[in-house]
């Protein structure tokens, strides 16, 4: 009776391996085929943002170059040295031309474009324009004379110019009547594509191929085929017109996917993208689609990317038929089983030791270095975390930047090792969204989006964000469902703090709901003043009789102890963590909590210092009153006995702080003024940038990363990097209609 039991036993369990088997193989399947979707259009955008950044910067140098050529269009002379600057500038450009209109400077001939190209190491100049290069019916000439727009050129071969396989990126030039009476070129090599859309391959058989907008093979596994065939000669006599479709999605400017087969009947998985080589909007179709370009496909075989599954199910199915007859063993052997309960306890020991990893991972998170900013007088932030277990769901975090305290405080919902990881997600979101954005409604919102999608688990987080602009004292903050703070403020005539609620709007937790639009609010806070942040581990910690400690007891405890009066400067924010842990651990008197205990303090102490220099100026927007900018810094620093360098450093940087206002603030065609206050203590210079244009923050650009190749890092960003290493700190701030720039140096 008991073998025929054994017997059945076998047989259920080989039938249920058999369904896991083939469960497994579908799952995997799905898996792989995700994962190959996620890495073709990983690599598609990778590839295709290297090659707009390249094409991008070669257009915004023309473009920068533009002003040259009409300011100096009078001086035929001056023209070569432009394309030489060019050339010398942007390692990526090997040509560069001014091609004027027949007969423009009628000395100089009929065709006059000086021309500088690159071969090896060396730049050489010649005319370009000759009786047999009459470069007025080329597409580079007569296409943005056409529409008195910059235009990238299809690829071409230019004999008898660069002599090689290019595209041209050309400008229109006016005089100063407003007439196109000429183009500004730059060439780009096309040998580069090759290189670049063949490099990390995401299977070895894999294929990689550029077209132009007409069809046109810029980049393909056969070499012999570039510039000589089209995408839709290749594909001509494919029997599956899903090609067909895949190739005029691919020129109209279209991503996506298909699967198509060849004439052997073999499958391949086809991921497109179009590469937009220009953001002028007079690219944009009627169909609202970006025709400027070129487009970008990877191409991977089904045989390559299932193949590792389906060795893996023949070596299964091998090892299922062993494992079948090994079964029968182990039944007999079940009943001798030994050492179980010591797998069991080595199994408790490695998840206590996991536990007790991921302990250290999550305090490592948190900012643990106090007082945060030594260098500081005019702020002081402590936080403490104490978890209820090994790990726990709360976290806060805070950071400086361009002048401004960004701080959050969270608590997830739920306990243990999954809220840990939720908090690990959400810090890590605001971290990375908080970098690139200021208003603390658009990073809950962001970063609720980002968790809502991701929620599987159905765990949300309740959460206050705040940014406190340190120069002005403005509290900008928004809140997702979390404890209101409490601000705590000097009472007259005794200095003591008075503990008032910061008044919050009721919001949803994040993770709860998609698209939810959190409200921005705001209070100005006047130093000396505190907030103090915190959990409901805090008020909803409980003593032995399940009583709990209570909003209104913690008030008490920070309004009646005396080490928190502000003549007190042994460190307000520690101190009151401190006070209010202890007075905690005295209530709950030993009891086991269930919460973690989390706080946060900022104290907030602006310094006045007496004024030793104020002087204004008002320039109109125009870059040709630049000069007068650099007078007046060159008098500013004068009168506060700067060092030559260091006023010259301040003069760059005021100069690009205020050019890419008048650049930004106040767009082509509209006119406006920029006030300009100078104002300096015994520590630090202050220069205040106002203006009325449209709203412009220039430190809501990322930082450039300077180690990354030109190829590689993005386009722009240059002259604000370049403010940034100069002066000490930047600040923006939007008042009254107005754009407020701050620059500060310490003299």
């Amino acid at each position: 009776m008991r073998q025929k039991a054994s017997i059945i036993l076998i047989i259920i369990a080989a039938v249920l391996v058999e369904i896991t088997s083939i469960v497994q193989y579908l799952y995997a399947q799905e898996g792989i085929q995700e994962d190959v979707a996620h890495r073709a259009q990983g690599e598609l955008r990778v590839k295709s943002l290297k090659i707009q950044n390249v094409m991008n910067e070669v257009e915004v140098a023309v473009r920068e170059m533009a002003w040259a050529v009409e300011r100096d269009i009078a001086r035929p002379d001056s023209m070569l040295p432009v394309t030489l600057r060019l050339l010398a500038d942007n390692d990526i450009i090997v040509g560069s031309a001014v091609a004027f209109e027949p007969y423009y400077y009628k000395d100089r001939g009929k065709q006059f474009s000086p021309y500088s190209f690159r071969e090896g190491k060396h730049i050489y100049c010649k005319q370009l324009g000759t009786d047999q290069y009459d470069y007025h019916h080329m597409e580079w000439y007569t296409v943005p004379m056409h529409t008195g727009k910059g235009h990238w050129s299809e690829p071409y071969y230019d004999k008898g110019g660069g002599e090689m396989m290019m595209s041209t990126y050309s400008l229109p030039i006016r005089d100063k009547n407003g007439k196109a009476v000429a183009v500004l070129t730059a060439d780009v090599s096309l040998d580069w594509l090759s290189k670049v859309i063949n490099a990390d391959q995401i299977y070895p058989s894999s294929k990689n191929l550029i077209i132009s907008r007409t069809g046109k093979l810029l980049a393909y596994p056969v070499e012999s085929l570039v510039m000589h065939s089209t995408v839709q000669h290749v594909t001509k006599d494919f029997e599956d017109t899903t090609a067909h479709f895949v190739n005029s999605q691919m020129m109209a400017g279209k991503s996506g996917q298909a699967e198509v087969r060849d004439n052997n009947g073999e499958l391949y998985y086809v991921f497109y993208t179009p590469i937009s080589l220009s953001n002028d909007s007079s690219y944009i179709s009627s169909g609202g689609v970006d025709d400027s370009g070129w487009a970008m496909a990877v191409v991977c075989p089904d045989r390559e990317i299932y193949y590792g599954l389906r060795k893996v199910l023949f070596n299964l199915t091998l090892l299922m038929l062993f494992g079948l007859a090994l079964m029968g063993f182990i039944v007999w052997r079940t009943a001798k089983a030994a050492g179980r309960l010591a797998q069991i306890n080595e199994e408790k020991e490695r998840m206590r030791n996991d536990l007790r990893v991921a302990s250290n991972i999550q305090k490592g998170m948190l900012p643990k270095t106090f007082p945060p900013f030594p260098e500081r007088d005019d702020v002081d932030v402590y936080g403490s975390l104490v978890p209820a277990k090994e790990v726990g769901g709360d976290l806060y975090d805070f950071y400086i930047r361009d002048e401004k305290l960004f701080f959050c405080i969270g608590d997830v919902s739920g306990k243990g090792v999954p809220a840990s990881l939720v908090m690990a997600v959400t810090r890590s979101l605001f971290r990375t969204v908080s970098a690139h954005e200021a208003m603390p409604d658009r990073i809950l919102t962001t970063m609720n989006d980002s968790m809502t999608e991701m929620n599987e688990t159905n765990m949300f987080v309740t959460f206050f964000a705040g940014v406190l602009d340190l120069p002005t004292g403005r509290l900008r903050y928004s809140n997702a469902g979390h404890c209101p703070p409490v601000l705590l403020r000097k009472a007259e005539p005794v200095p003591v703090n008075v503990p008032v609620n910061i008044s919050v709007d009721t919001n949803i937790p994040l993770g709860v709901m998609k698209d939810w639009h959190y409200t921005l609010q705001e209070v100005q806070i006047e130093p000396p003043a505190t907030i103090f942040l915190y959990t409901d581990g805090l008020t909803e910690a409980e003593d032995s009789h399940h009583a709990q400690f209570g909003e209104e007891r913690m008030k008490q405890v920070i309004n009646e102890n005396e080490t928190l009066r502000y003549e007190n400067e042994n460190g307000i924010p520690s101190e009151l963590c401190a006070t209010v842990t202890a007075a905690v651990e005295k209530f709950v008197n030993g009891a086991q909590q269930h919460d973690d205990l989390t706080m946060l303090a900022i104290r907030y102490t602006k310094q006045h210092r007496d004024m030793r220099l104020l002087r204004n100026l008002t320039l109109p927007n125009d870059v040709q009153a630049v000069p007068q900018l650099s007078d007046f810094i060159e008098k500013v620093c004068a009168a506060l006995d700067i060092d030559d360098y260091t006023a010259t450093q301040i003069n760059l940087a005021m100069e690009e702080a205020v050019v890419n206002v008048m650049k930004y603030a106040y767009p082509v065609g509209t006119h406006g003024d920029i006030d300009i206050e100078a104002q300096a203590d015994d520590v630090r210079l202050r220069f205040t940038i106002t203006d009325s244009g449209k709203p412009f923050d220039p430190t809501a650009r990322k930082e450039v990363d300077t180690t990354l190749s030109a190829e590689e890092r993005p386009i722009g960003g240059l002259g604000i990097h370049l403010v940034r290493q100069i002066m000490d700190s930047m600040n923006y701030e939007r008042l009254n209609g107005k754009n407020i720039l701050t620059l500060r140096k310490k003299i």
